[in-house]
């Protein structure tokens, strides 16, 4: 007897990473259209896919592909479509429902459906065509009787790759001016030392007990300050290590477990934050956003690359919330026109992914450009 069994998968959705990686595909031309789901009415209702008919296809796309080790869903993405951030409306994906998306796991089958008005991706061998995957369960039909079953665990694609942004998840990058100046900080060392390394003690004022026994080490770098109003947005968090408190009280003794950069008196200290998921699903801002590159990371260079990381002088007082997609936009300057100067319209060369957003910043990975990136380029709505 057949029985229909819902299995719930867990954790986050696989998105990103810009470059694909190395699959199997078949070309378009090789294989008809994926029929539509069997069985459609066991998924939940979705949307029309917004902005169905902005979704380019590519000019060869695959009509199928088998998910490999290494592949993000950008990537994937990207073999079908010309603009791969809008994959959540391709899959038929109703946003206000999928909370909690799920993975995709390699050898797994991605089919190109034309047979209807908007091109489809769907999942070969699943009922649904995987929509139950984005809604947190998966439909299967077993039959019931005794015997044993293995199966590895299959490790699922990552959003992002993750050694890329993991020092961006797990510090705190910036401060407001004011939780700089009322942050805890070391006032004396051990042995009088000057510098400290790994494993030494130091003493600390202004400790929380309530927030817990380990906290990150930081001085203040940088300041952030928006080019057009001239407001100061923040100050870097320059990460130097991690520390535990050994005891608290008006003075604490704390004991560094890890030194990235010489610690001394003065050096601040910051909870260390909760480490964030990256269950990133891609889409434009809800509002229109305008803003610019501001910086880069304290090692990058003038011209910024792929894969690198931005700061934006727009953040969540400004309607950004991490998964945003925005463009990167730059002007070639002014033309002259009988007696006057004409600027030249802005063109977009590539797109950011936002992914940690403070106040009045943001942190983001450029997904794609087509040329470098430079301090004070636009970002805005793509």
């Amino acid at each position: 007897m057949a029985r229909i069994i819902s299995v719930i998968p867990g954790l986050l959705l696989c998105l990103l990473g810009a470059v694909p990686a190395v699959g199997q595909d078949e070309p378009m031309k090789d294989a008809a259209p994926a029929a539509a789901p069997a069985d459609a009415a066991a998924a939940p209702t979705t949307a029309p896919a917004e902005g169905g008919s902005d979704v380019k296809l590519q000019e060869s796309p695959p009509a199928r592909y088998t998910v490999k080790r290494g592949d993000t869903l950008w990537g994937i993405s990207s073999r079908f479509l010309k603009t791969p951030w809008k994959w959540p409306d391709v899959w038929g994906m109703n946003r206000d429902q999928v909370k909690n998306p799920h993975l995709i796991y390699p050898g797994d089958v991605i089919i190109l459906d034309l047979s209807g008005a908007t091109p489809r991706l769907r999942l070969e061998g699943v009922p649904d065509g995987g929509l139950s995957r984005w809604y947190g369960y998966e439909l299967q039909v077993s039959k019931l009787e005794p015997r044993m079953h293995s199966k590895a665990l299959a490790t699922a694609i990552p959003t992002i790759p993750a050694k890329a942004l993991d020092p961006f998840l797990t510090r705190p990058l910036v401060v407001d001016p004011e939780a700089a100046a009322a942050a805890p900080r070391i006032v004396g060392t051990r042995d009088h030392r000057v510098v400290l390394a790994a494993n030494d003690v130091a003493f600390a004022i202004g400790l929380d007990q309530s927030k817990g026994g380990y906290w990150n080490l930081y001085r203040p770098g940088r300041t952030f300050q928006d080019p057009d109003t001239k407001e100061t947005l923040g100050y870097e968090a320059v990460y130097l290590g991690d520390a535990q408190i050994e005891s608290f009280g008006e003075i604490s003794a704390l004991r560094l477990l890890r030194v990235e950069q010489e610690v001394s008196k003065g050096d601040r200290l910051a909870v260390i934050p909760a480490l964030q998921s990256m269950p990133y699903v891609p889409r434009a801002p809800e509002k229109k956003v305008r803003g610019k590159v501001i910086a880069g990371t304290s090692t990058a260079v003038a011209e910024i690359g792929p894969l690198s990381v931005v700061i934006l002088n727009r953040g969540a007082r400004d309607g950004l919330e991490s998964g945003h997609v925005l463009g990167l936009y730059r002007t070639e300057g002014s033309v002259p026109v009988g007696d006057r100067m004409v600027p030249l319209p802005e063109q977009q060369f590539g797109l950011v992914l936002v992914f940690r957003v403070f106040n009045k910043m943001s942190y983001g990975l450029v997904m794609t450009a087509e040329r470098p990136v430079n301090i004070e380029d636009t970002v805005k709505n793509p």
